[in-house]
């Protein structure tokens, strides 16, 4: 059970959440709703990719984001000719030691912003796979484990557009929420050019949290409660985009985590120290989309992920209670009685 003085530290450390809430939102006008997935993402310990058109500040939120808070941040541009060393880091051998010593790559920060991942090869994307699912990286026999918190905050154009590798789905996979910023309304777009017209915001911007405070709010949201019928309703989302007939991949196990750390932060996130339907519900096309494969046909159709997503939320139920086998099924003749389910 939850103490009072629990539940007051998890006041306090909303209201931390809420002060870098607001600080990323000063930069991006208008989106407010991709301002807390991006915080949800990294409460809830997992990595974000932002995937939109050139232009329509992408690379803003990730550095709104990381000079929120006091930790250190590392920005890779994603070129063709990038390697994995620039990423992970190199061995040099040492004349005077007589031996190799490891120079760290830029992966070895508690923020990474990777600005338009999909410019690079598939070599150099697979650099990634280790730091972002083990938070390690391991370099000539040797392990060497990342700093925490870690969140690798990533960037791409559409894949139609020229110069750009589409994902592989084990990539893709490590990334706990997509999302899209979209053009900002009218309005939004003028108080814009107010605000950008002179000078950049981010020169302005100052860190409203500590590293050690993010680390806290992590904390936080793992306490937070998760009730078995909501475990099973997260299950049942998933497993209905595995046997979707508009579907040629579904969502991994690793998406049920991800989908369930990101409806316990989004709880936090609201004061809550139980997560809801709602909260799973909310965050499914986010966490969800990005990892599904549409059949050929679905695709002639112009049936994207998304309009799947949201086609399975309408049609799968939310468990109302623990299944539990009839104890005497024989007195009903094979049929059980009102209120109970069988397995």
């Amino acid at each position: 059970m939850t103490t009072y003085d629990e539940r007051a530290s998890l006041n306090d450390l909303t209201t931390t959440a809420e002060r870098v809430h607001r600080s990323v939102e000063s930069v991006i006008e208008g989106k407010p709703e991709v301002v807390r997935l991006a915080l949800t993402v990294l409460l809830a310990e997992g990595h974000l990719l932002i995937e939109d058109v050139p232009g329509v500040g992408k690379t803003m939120l990730a550095k709104a984001l990381a000079r929120s808070i006091d930790c250190s941040v590392r920005r890779i541009q994603f070129t063709p000719d990038l390697l994995p060393s620039d990423i992970t880091g190199v061995s040099i051998f040492d004349q005077q030691q007589r031996d190799f010593e490891f120079k760290p790559g830029a992966i070895f920060s508690q923020i990474v912003i990777g600005d338009e991942i999909n410019r690079a090869s598939p070599k150099t994307q697979s650099a990634l796979l280790e730091s972002m699912e083990e938070r390690q990286v391991t370099m000539d026999g040797q392990t060497y484990e990342l700093p925490s918190p870690f969140m690798v905050v990533a960037t791409q154009n559409p894949v139609e557009m020229e110069g750009t590798y589409p994902l592989p789905e084990a990539q893709r996979d490590r990334f706990m929420a997509r999302v899209s910023i979209g053009y900002p309304s009218p309005s939004a777009e003028l108080q814009m050019l107010d605000v950008h017209g002179g000078a950049s915001p981010l020169d302005d911007l100052q860190p409203v949290a500590h590293a050690h405070e993010i680390l806290k709010l992590i904390d936080a949201v793992r306490e937070v409660h998760v009730a078995e019928p909501v475990r099973r309703y997260a299950v049942d989302l998933v497993t209905a985009t595995r046997s979707h007939p508009e579907l040629r991949l579904g969502a991994s196990p690793r998406a049920t985590l991800h989908l369930l750390r990101a409806a316990k932060a989004s709880a936090a996130l609201l004061g809550r120290e139980y997560a809801l339907p709602d909260d799973v519900q909310s965050l499914a096309v986010a966490v969800l989309a990005h990892r599904l494969l549409p059949t050929a046909q679905a695709q002639l159709n112009r049936r994207t992920a998304e309009q799947i997503v949201l086609e399975i939320l309408q049609r799968v139920p939310v468990s109302d209670g623990p299944r539990i086998p009839d104890p005497q099924p024989w007195r009903t003749h094979g049929r059980q009685p009102p209120g109970v389910r069988g397995l």
